[in-house]
C-alpha cells in the first residue's frame, strides 16, 4: 500500500477543478479529493456548488479539504482572483482541471444557428481551456511550480460527429492546444495532458442516445454502440483512474501533450 501511495497519492496537493460540479467534474473532483488532494471546485452556479459539497456533509474528513467557488471562467480577471481565493484557502494550486464545456443540440450545417455557435466555441475553447491555462501557467511560472493540467478532448477531437458542428470546432481546438500548450510549457516543468471520454449518457446527450418516451435505444445510441468494441456506454467512473494518473507527477512525470481516451475501443473499431 505504500507504494502505491507514494506514486498515486495527492497528499498536500491542491487542485482546482473547473466545472467540477457537473457529472464528469464531481467525478474527477471525488477522485483527487480521495486520492489525498485538496479539493477546490468551481461552477458558474452555487446551487450546484452547494449540491456537490453537500455529498460530503457526513464525511467530515473529505469534507474539511474540500471548497467551492462560483466562478465564470470565460473571464481573465474572474479566473486570476479564484486562483488567489483558493491558494489562500489551502495552498497554491499544483492541479488544474479544465472540465467546462458541453454542447447544445444538434442540427444540419445549414440550420446554423451562429449565435449558438460562437457560445459553444466560447464555452468549450474560451472558458474551457484557454483563459484557466493561461492564469494559472503565468503563475506556475512565477511561483516556479512544476504543475499538471488536464484538459477534457472527446471523441470528436479524432473524428467528426455528425450535427454538433461547433463542439466538433471546439474539441478538435482542444486537442491541438494541448499538444501545442504541452511543448510551450514543459521548459517550466508544466505538464498538460488530457482525457477524452468516450459516450457517456448525461443530461446534454441522453435523449440524444435514449429514447425520451420508449426507453429504448435510438439509432444513434445503437450506432454507438455497434461501434464500441466493449458494447457499453461509459460510466462516469471510469474515468477517476486516469484522472488521478495524470494529475501524479510520480505516476505520469514524463508524460506531456497526449489525450487519452477512455472509450470502450470507440476509436479503434474497425470491420
Amino acid at each position: 500500500m505504500n507504494y502505491l501511495e507514494d506514486m498515486f497519492g495527492l497528499q498536500g496537493k491542491t487542485a482546482v477543478v473547473a466545472g467540477g460540479a457537473g457529472a464528469i467534474g464531481t467525478v474527477m473532483s471525488d477522485a483527487l479529493l480521495r486520492a489525498g488532494a485538496n479539493v477546490v471546485v468551481w461552477s458558474r452556479t452555487r446551487e450546484s456548488i452547494d449540491a456537490f459539497l453537500s455529498r460530503y456533509q457526513n464525511d467530515p474528513e473529505l469534507l474539511q479539504r474540500l471548497h467551492g467557488l462560483q466562478v465564470d471562467t470565460c473571464g481573465e480577471r474572474a479566473v486570476a482572483d479564484a486562483f488567489e481565493q483558493s491558494a489562500a484557502r489551502f495552498d497554491l494550486p499544483q492541479i488544474l482541471i479544465n472540465g467546462v464545456g458541453g454542447n447544445r443540440g444538434k442540427s444540419s450545417f445549414l440550420d446554423l444557428n451562429l449565435d449558438q455557435f460562437k457560445e459553444i466555441l466560447d464555452l468549450n475553447l474560451i472558458a474551457g481551456l484557454v483563459v484557466p491555462t493561461k492564469i494559472f501557467c503565468r503563475r506556475w511560472i512565477e511561483e516556479n511550480i512544476h504543475g499538471s493540467i488536464i484538459n477534457l478532448t472527446s471523441m470528436a477531437s479524432y473524428s467528426p460527429l455528425s450535427g454538433v458542428w461547433a463542439y466538433d470546432a471546439a474539441k478538435s481546438a482542444t486537442l491541438n492546444l494541448t499538444m501545442a500548450t504541452a511543448k510551450e510549457f514543459a521548459p517550466y516543468g508544466i505538464r498538460i495532458n488530457a482525457i477524452a471520454p468516450g459516450f457517456f449518457i448525461g443530461k446534454q446527450n441522453k435523449a440524444l442516445l435514449i429514447d425520451e418516451n420508449s426507453g429504448d435505444y435510438t439509432d444513434r445510441g445503437k450506432a454507438v454502440l455497434a461501434h464500441t468494441p466493449l458494447k457499453r456506454f461509459g460510466d462516469v467512473s471510469d474515468l477517476a483512474g486516469a484522472t488521478i494518473f495524470l494529475a501524479s507527477s510520480r505516476a505520469s512525470n514524463f508524460i506531456t501533450g497526449v489525450s487519452i481516451p477512455v472509450d470502450g475501443g470507440y476509436l479503434v473499431h474497425n470491420i
